[in-house]
């Protein structure tokens, strides 16, 4: 019988979803790549993405899942005059 890892060998390991429950700072801890890049350059990209919800909750959206959500908080993004994002 294979393993969890021989069956994902060709996905990044931060590219599966646990179905084991975790809390919002264990998501936010989570990289789903951490190595360098064929410049050289060191790549992090995290496997959650925290965001605040309009009702002051936090939620943490997958990188791969929820990409399209992820896009949308973005697009909400705006900068004041400063240079100071502002939601």
């Amino acid at each position: 019988m294979s393993t969890e890892k021989e069956r994902h060998r060709s996905v990044n390991p931060g590219d599966v979803i646990d179905d084991k429950p975790q809390s919002i700072e264990e998501k936010a801890q989570q990289l789903a790549v951490d190595s360098p890049d064929i410049t050289g350059d060191h790549i992090t990209v995290p496997t959650y993405f925290v965001v605040d919800e309009p009702d002051g909750e936090e939620k943490a959206l997958h990188h791969v899942k929820d990409a399209e959500e992820i896009s949308d908080v973005i697009r909400q993004a705006r900068v004041d005059e400063n240079g100071d994002r502002i939601w």
